[in-house]
C-alpha cells in the first residue's frame, strides 16, 4: 500500500473493531495487573497443583537434574566447555575440562563461573546466556547473562585462566545485544544506547566498533540499517592462523526472511602498527556488499560463500532451487562476479536443514520426509558425495565440526542420535576420503556418551503416518503409543505442532514427554492407573520439514493452510480410532500458542483439552506488543486493511462467539518474556472468562523469558501444571 494511504488503512481496521476491554492488561507490571494475575494464578494452583501433579513435577525435576545426563561441550584451545545445571546448581555452572577428562565416566571439571553464586553476591536473579571464548588466545570471554531469562542480557568480559571478570573489561548494560570479537581489544557491538538505536521490532540498529575502555556512546557507528526493519546483527570469522584472512560481518534483517550481508577483511582497516581502524569511513570504504535477491541466505567457509535462496534464484549463469544451496569464490564475489555453482538441490520429498563444515568437507544434514539423512561433500574433490550410513528410522542424527581451527581436530566431528524412545548417544568421529564405489564416506565413528533412560518406554512405539489436509496435501505426523494401542477412540492423546518460520519438528528424546505424557519416570509411576497416553507430533505446513516453501506455503494469507494441516491430523487421528475428540488434546508454545488458539476457537469440537503456552493471540495489535513488528513478513500487518482481512480469520481473540461451546483451556505465560509478551495470553482468558465460558485457567510465571523456564525447577513445574490439566480434561483424574 502507498505511504499516502496507510492512515486511512488504519483508521479502517481500527474502525470495524470492537472496543478491547482488556486493553488495561498490557500494562505489564502494573499494580492492579500483577494483583490480577496473583488471582488467577492462586485459582489455577488450587484446582490443579495435587498429589499427582507434585509426582509428575517432581520426576521432571529429577531426570532435568539428573547426573547421567550427557554433558554436551564446545572446543576452544585445549579445553572442553559445558554449562551445566542440576538440583545444587539450579541457575547453572560454567565448567571446562580436557579431552582424556571428559572421555571417562566422571570427569574433572574446573568451575569457571557459578551463577548461583553470582546471584546471591549481586542480588540478580541472572540467567546464563552463553559465552564467546576469544579464538586469538583462548584467555578471554564475553559472557552473556540476563537478569531474568528474557532475551535481554548483559556482557561481560571474563577472565579464563584467573576466573574472574576482567576489572575494567568490556561490560555493556543489559539490552537485546549482538557482538563479536574483532581482535584482542575490539569487539563489533550492536546494542541499545538511546531510543534511536533501537528499530520498531524493538531490536538494535547501529553496530559500533568498541575499544576496550572506551564507552558505549563514544564508540563509533559503523554501519547501521533503517528504523523499520527487523534488526542489524554482527559477526566475525577469526581464525587462529596467521594466514587466514579475518572477516567481520553485518547483516541488515529487513525482516524474519530478506535481508543483505555485507563484509570486510579486516586486513583492509589494519594500520602498518597493527591496530584497527574504527573509524566510519575506512569501514564503509573496506565494506564488500553481496548483491544476491535479499531471500537468499548467505554464509562463508573458507574462501567460499555459500547461498541457500528462499525461493527460486536465477542468475545470470544458473538456476538455484529453493532450498538448494550453490556456492561462488568470494573473490569473485568481492568483484561482484556472482556465477553461483548448485552443489545440492531438493526434491518434493527430500530438503536441506543445514550445513555444517570442517576444514576439507561439507555435511549437509537432510531430511527425507522427515527422516534424517547426512551427506558428505569432499572440498578437496569437487565436491564429490558420500554418505555418513547408520541413521535408523525415526531418529534424528546431528552433526557439528570440533574444532576445524586446531589441525589436530581439522576433520573432526560430534554426533549426536537421538530418537522418540531412544536416549540421546553422543559420538566423536573423523570423516575420511569417500568410497566412491560404496557411495560412504571413510570416516571413524566412536561413541563417547549415551544417556540413560528417563523414562520406561518398554511397550511402546513410534509409527509415522500421513494425512490429507483440505488441499489435498498430504502432512506426516509421528505417532508413539503402546505397541497394541487399542483403536477404540478412548486413549488420552496429545498433539503437538509448530507451523511457523520454518522451523521443522523432528523425532528427539525428550523425558518432559515422556514423564509427563507417555509412561512413567525410572524412579516412579506419574501417570494414573490405566492407560498410557498417546503423543502425536505433526509436521505441518508453515514448518521448514519439506524446505522453504512448505514453510512460504503457509504465509501471511495462506496462513490457514497450516490450521487445515493441524485438523486434518486431528481428524486423522479420530478416523483411524486412535482417539476420539473427548479424549484428544493439543498443546503449543508461542508461534505454536497462536496454532492451538486456532485450534480452540475453529475447530473447538475436535478438541478436549487445549494447553496454550507463551502465545501470540490478539493479531490486531501483535506488531504493537514486545518484538510483533518484526513478525509481519509471516502474519500480515494488522494496521494495512487488505492484510487485516485475511488476519482476521486466523486471530483467536476476535474469533471467539458467543454461545460456542469450547474445550477446557489452559493459558500460560511469563512476565519477563519480552519476545512475545504475557499481555495476550492475559487477553485472551480474561475475555473467555468475562464470556461466562468455563475452565479457562491462566497460570503466569515471573521469571523465564519467553521459555517460561529460567531453570529445571520451573520447567518443571509450568509443564507438569501443563500435562495434569490435559490429562484431568481428557480422563477426569
Amino acid at each position: 500500500m502507498r505511504e499516502e494511504d496507510s492512515s486511512k488503512a488504519v483508521s479502517t481496521v481500527n474502525a470495524e473493531l470492537p472496543d478491547d476491554e482488556n486493553l488495561w492488561l498490557e500494562d505489564i507490571y502494573g499494580e492492579e495487573q500483577i494483583a490480577w494475575v496473583k488471582d488467577q494464578n492462586a485459582k489455577t494452583l488450587e484446582r490443579f497443583h495435587d498429589g499427582l501433579f507434585d509426582d509428575i513435577s517432581g520426576d521432571l525435576r529429577t531426570a532435568l537434574d539428573s547426573d547421567d545426563r550427557i554433558p554436551m561441550v564446545t572446543k576452544r584451545g585445549d579445553h572442553f566447555y559445558n554449562f551445566w545445571r542440576d538440583k545444587t546448581n539450579p541457575k547453572g555452572l560454567w565448567r571446562r575440562t580436557s579431552w582424556d577428562s571428559y572421555r571417562t565416566a566422571t570427569p574433572d571439571w574446573e568451575v569457571l563461573l557459578d551463577l548461583d553464586e553470582l546471584a546471591a553476591e549481586e542480588d540478580t536473579a541472572w540467567v546464563w546466556s552463553g559465552a564467546m571464548v576469544r579464538r586469538s588466545d583462548n584467555r578471554r570471554a564475553l559472557v552473556l547473562l540476563s537478569p531474568d531469562g528474557g532475551d535481554s542480557h548483559r556482557v561481560r568480559e571474563f577472565d579464563l585462566d584467573d576466573r574472574a571478570f576482567v576489572d575494567g573489561g568490556f561490560d555493556i548494560p543489559a539490552a537485546k545485544t549482538r557482538l563479536a570479537w574483532l581482535d584482542d581489544d575490539t569487539v563489533l557491538v550492536a546494542t541499545e544506547t538511546d531510543a534511536d538505536s533501537l528499530t520498531t521490532s524493538s531490536y538494535p540498529r547501529q553496530a559500533r566498533a568498541l575499544r576496550r575502555g572506551q564507552s558505549l556512546d563514544d564508540a563509533p557507528i559503523v554501519a547501521e540499517v533503517p528504523r523499520d526493519h527487523v534488526a542489524i546483527f554482527v559477526g566475525s570469522d577469526i581464525r587462529p592462523d596467521t594466514e587466514a584472512t579475518d572477516r567481520a560481518v553485518i547483516i541488515d534483517a529487513i525482516d524474519f526472511f530478506n535481508s543483505t550481508m555485507s563484509f570486510l577483511d579486516l586486513a583492509d582497516i589494519t594500520s602498518a602498527d597493527g591496530s584497527l581502524s574504527v573509524e566510519p569511513t575506512a569501514w564503509a570504504d573496506a565494506l564488500n556488499s553481496v548483491d544476491v535477491p535479499t531471500d537468499v541466505e548467505v554464509g562463508f567457509e573458507r574462501d567460499l560463500v555459500l547461498f541457500r535462496p528462499q525461493s527460486t534464484w536465477t542468475s545470470a549463469t544458473t538456476e538455484v532451487a529453493a532450498g538448494g544451496l550453490a556456492i561462488a569464490d568470494i573473490d569473485a564475489v568481492k568483484a561482484g562476479e556472482i556465477a553461483p555453482r548448485v552443489i545440492f538441490t531438493p526434491d518434493a520429498h527430500t530438503s536441506l536443514q543445514s550445513f555444517t563444515s570442517t576444514r576439507d568437507y561439507l555435511v549437509l544434514e537432510l531430511l527425507a520426509d522427515v527422516q534424517s539423512k547426512l551427506t558428505v561433500l569432499d572440498l578437496n574433490n569437487d565436491f564429490a558425495e558420500s554418505a555418513l550410513p547408520g541413521v535408523p528410522a525415526n531418529h534424528m542424527v546431528g552433526l557439528g565440526a570440533v574444532d576445524k581451527y586446531d589441525p589436530a581436530t581439522a576433520n573432526d566431528f560430534w554426533m549426536v542420535s537421538t530418537g522418540f524412545l531412544t536416549p540421546s548417544t553422543l559420538s566423536y568421529g573423523t570423516l575420511g576420503p569417500s568410497d566412491e564405489a560404496a557411495g560412504t564416506n571413510e570416516s571413524s565413528i566412536e561413541v563417547i556418551k549415551s544417556a540413560p533412560a528417563m523414562f520406561d518406554a518398554e511397550g511402546l512405539s513410534v509409527e509415522q503416518h500421513f494425512a490429507t489436509s483440505a488441499d489435498g496435501t498430504k502432512i506426516p505426523y509421528f505417532q508413539i503409543g503402546a505397541d497394541d494401542l487399542p483403536l477404540d477412540g478412548e486413549n488420552p492423546t496429545l498433539l503437538d505442532g509448530y507451523g511457523g518460520f520454518e522451523v521443522s519438528r523432528t523425532p528427539g528424546y525428550s523425558p518432559v514427554v515422556g514423564i509427563g505424557w507417555l509412561s512413567r519416570s525410572t524412579t516412579g509411576n506419574t501417570l494414573p492407573a490405566g492407560r498410557r497416553g498417546v503423543y502425536v507430533l505433526a509436521n505441518i505446513r508453515g514448518g521448514g520439514e519439506y524446505g522453504p516453501e512448505w514453510h512460504t506455503s503457509a504465509m501471511r494469507e495462506n496462513r490457514m493452510r497450516c490450521y487445515e494441516d493441524h485438523s486434518a491430523v486431528a481428524r486423522d487421528l479420530i478416523a483411524r480410532g486412535v482417539t476420539s475428540p473427548k479424549t484428544l488434546a493439543c498443546a503449543g508454545g508461542s508461534n505454536g500458542g497462536l496454532l492451538v488458539g486456532n485450534m480452540l476457537t475453529q475447530y473447538p469440537e475436535l478438541f478436549g483439552a487445549v494447553s496454550c503456552g507463551v502465545p501470540l493471540l490478539d493479531m490486531a495489535r501483535y506488531t504493537k506488543l514486545s518484538a510483533g513488528y518484526s513478525w509481519k513478513a509471516e502474519y500480515g500487518d494488522p494496521d494495512v486493511a487488505e492484510d487485516w482481512a485475511f488476519i482476521r480469520e486466523f486471530s483467536p481473540y476476535h474469533l471467539l462467539e458467543d454461545g460456542q461451546a469450547y474445550p477446557p483451556v489452559l493459558f500460560w505465560t511469563a512476565t519477563s518474556d519480552d519476545r512475545v509478551g504475557p499481555v495476550q495470553a492475559r487477553k485472551m482468558a480474561a475475555r473467555m472468562q468475562a464470556d461466562g465460558i468455563e475452565n479457562v485457567w491462566f497460570f503466569e510465571d515471573t521469571e523465564g523469558g519467553h521459555s517460561a523456564a529460567s531453570d529445571n525447577e520451573q520447567t518443571a513445574f509450568t509443564r507438569a501444571l501443563s500435562y495434569r490439566f490435559m490429562w484431568n480434561a481428557l480422563t477426569g483424574e
